[in-house]
C-alpha cells in the first residue's frame, strides 16, 4: 500500500501569511518611524546655517560693511539667536509632549492605519512649509514657530501606532533583541535627516525641510494600502499574549518564567494544556488604569530624563561641534551622525542583554551608570583628535540611546500586555502613549535648558546631561532592587536555600 506523501506546507497557509506579515509589518513601521525621525532632524543641521559666523566670509557684498550678522537670518541674526532656536526646539516638543497623552487614547480608538498615515502626509505638509519660509522670504518668529508646534501634535500619532502594530504581530519571546533591531529606526532616520539636509543647507536651505516633508508623505501613503494592523484581518493567528489560560495567567509569561533567570519559579506542569481565548472583546482601558500597572510609573520618569539627554544631543550637538572644533555646518552635521551609529548599537545590546538576563531595569541602570563618566570624557577630551571625537561620539550614542530605546519599545509593549490586564491588548498604545509622553517632556526641557545654560559655556550643559542621567538611574532603583532580589531567589532555590 502506498504511503501518501505529506504535502508540503502552502504559501496561504496561517503559518505562511503569519511569517509574511509579521515581516511586512516590521518593515513598513521601520519605514514610517524612520520618516518621522528624518523629517525631525533637519532642524539642527540648519541651526548653524541660520546664524552662521560672517566675518569668516568677508565683508557685506553689498555695502561693503563689517558686520558680523549680514549673512543671517532674519530673526535669527541677533545676539539671542540660541534662545530662539531653543524656543523653536521647545515650541515642537512641548506640542509633541502635550499631545502624546492624548494620542494614545485616539490610537485605541481609530484605525491605526489611517490615523498613522494621516499623521504622516500631515506632518511632511508642516515640515515642508517651513522650508517653504525660505523661499517665500519670511523672517518672522510667529510663523516658524506655528510650523513647529502643529508639526509637533501631528508627529504623536506615530510613536503609539507603530509600538501597537508590532506588539500586535510578536508575543513576548525575544522581544527585546527583535525591537532592539526594530528601533533603530530612530537612529536611521537622525542619520538620513543630516544626510539629507546637508545637501542643501549651504546653498537652499528651506530644502532641508521640503524633501524630508515630500519623504515622510509619500511613506505615510504607503502605509495606507499596505499596513495590517492585527493578525486577525488576513486569518492568522495572534501571538499569545492576545490570549490568556484558564487559571488567568499569560502563557508567554509563564514560558518565559522557566529561563535561567526568571523570578516565578514556575514550571512548564503549571500550565494548562487548552488556551481560553477571550469571551467579549476588551474595552479600551483608563489612563489611570494605565497608570496602575506596575512599572509604568517608573519607567515613565525615567525615560524623562533619559530623553532629556537624548533630545539634547540631537538638537545641539551639530552646534556644539560648530562652536567647539570650529567644523562647517556640513561637516559638523555628518560627524553628529555617529552619535546615532552608536545608538543603533546600544538598542541592540541593550535589547540582547536585557533578554538573556530577564533584567529591562537592570540593563538600563547600568548603561545609565556608564553614560555620566563618558558624557564628562567627552566634553573634555572629545574634540583633541577626529579618531577621539569619533569613538566618543559612538560610546556616548550607545550609552544615552540603549536604555531610552529599551524602555520605549520592549518595555512599553511588555507592561502594554502586562498580565495584570488579563490579555487586554487595547492597552498596549495608551501605555505606550503615557511612557514616551512623560518621556516627550523630558525632551522638551533638554533643547530649552540647553539653549538657556549654553550662553554660559558648555561645560554647564554636559553638567546638566550628567545630572540628568544620575536621577534616570535613581528612579528606576525600586525596580532594579526587585529584579536582584528576583534572581537571589532563584538561585537560592536552585541551591536548595532559601535568601535572605
Amino acid at each position: 500500500i502506498p504511503v501518501p506523501i505529506p504535502a508540503s506546507p502552502s504559501l496561504t497557509s496561517p503559518l505562511a501569511l503569519s511569517c509574511r506579515y509579521r515581516g511586512l509589518t516590521l518593515v513598513l513601521t521601520f519605514l514610517c518611524y524612520t520618516s518621522y525621525h528624518l523629517s525631525r532632524k533637519p532642524i539642527s543641521i540648519v541651526k548653524s546655517q541660520l546664524h552662521p559666523n560672517c566675518s569668516a566670509l568677508g565683508p557685506n557684498p553689498p555695502n561693503n560693511s563689517n558686520s558680523s550678522t549680514w549673512c543671517s537670518w532674519a530673526p535669527f541674526d541677533g545676539d539671542n539667536y540660541k534662545e530662539l532656536f531653543g524656543a523653536l526646539d521647545n515650541a515642537f516638543l512641548v506640542a509633541y509632549a502635550i499631545g502624546m497623552f492624548i494620542s494614545g487614547i485616539f490610537g485605541e480608538r481609530l484605525p491605526l492605519r489611517y490615523y498613522l498615515s494621516g499623521g504622516m502626509v500631515l506632518s511632511g505638509l508642516f515640515t515642508a512649509l517651513f522650508g517653504l519660509g525660505y523661499f517665500w522670504n519670511i523672517h518672522v518668529l510667529w510663523y516658524f514657530i506655528v510650523m513647529q508646534v502643529c508639526n509637533g501634535l501631528v508627529q504623536t500619532t506615530g510613536w503609539p501606532s507603530v509600538v501597537a502594530c508590532v506588539g500586535n504581530w510578536f508575543g513576548k519571546g525575544k522581544r527585546g533583541l527583535i525591537m532592539g533591531i526594530w528601533n533603530s529606526h530612530t537612529s536611521v532616520g537622525n542619520i538620513l535627516g543630516s544626510l539629507i539636509a546637508g545637501v542643501w543647507v549651504s546653498s537652499a536651505w528651506g530644502l532641508s525641510f521640503i524633501v524630508p516633508g515630500i519623504i515622510i508623505a509619500a511613506v505615510g501613503i504607503v502605509c495606507l494600502f499596505f499596513l495590517v494592523e492585527y493578525p486577525e484581518d488576513v486569518g492568522c493567528s495572534p501571538p499569545l499574549h492576545h490570549v490568556m489560560t484558564t487559571n488567568g495567567k499569560d502563557p508567554e509569561v509563564v514560558a518565559s518564567n522557566e529561563g535561567p533567570l526568571s523570578t516565578s519559579g514556575q514550571s512548564s506542569t503549571d500550565r494548562l494544556d487548552s488556551p481560553k481565548e477571550a469571551a467579549e472583546e476588551p474595552e479600551a482601558i483608563s489612563f489611570l488604569g494605565a497608570l496602575r500597572i506596575p512599572g509604568v510609573v517608573e519607567f515613565s520618569l525615567c525615560l524623562l530624563f533619559a530623553k532629556l539627554v537624548s533630545y539634547t544631543f540631537l538638537y545641539w550637538l551639530p552646534l556644539y561641534i560648530v562652536n567647539v572644533a570650529h567644523f562647517g555646518a556640513k561637516e559638523a552635521g555628518d560627524l553628529s551622525t555617529l552619535f546615532d551609529v552608536g545608538g543603533i548599537l546600544g538598542g541592540i545590546f541593550a535589547g540582547l542583554i536585557s533578554d538573556y538576563t530577564g533584567g529591562r531595569a537592570t540593563t538600563c541602570c547600568v548603561m545609565l551608570i556608564l553614560a555620566a563618566p563618558v558624557l564628562f570624557l567627552y566634553n573634555h577630551v572629545g574634540q583633541s583628535g577626529i579618531g577621539t571625537s569619533i569613538a566618543m561620539l559612538i560610546v556616548c550614542g550607545a550609552l544615552v540611546n540603549g536604555p531610552y530605546a529599551l524602555i520605549t519599545t520592549a518595555v512599553s509593549a511588555d507592561l502594554g500586555t502586562h498580565e495584570s490586564l488579563k490579555g487586554n491588548a487595547k492597552a498596549l498604545s495608551t501605555v505606550t502613549a503615557i511612557i514616551d509622553g512623560t518621556g516627550s517632556i523630558g525632551a522638551a526641557l533638554g533643547p530649552l535648558l540647553a539653549g538657556l545654560i549654553s550662553p554660559t559655556g558648555w561645560n554647564n550643559v554636559f553638567y546638566m546631561l550628567i545630572a540628568a542621567d544620575v536621577l534616570a538611574c535613581l528612579l528606576l532603583a525600586r525596580v532594579v532592587v526587585k529584579e536582584v532580589r528576583g534572581w537571589c531567589g532563584y538561585m537560592a532555590r536552585k541551591r536548595g536555600y532559601v535568601c535572605a
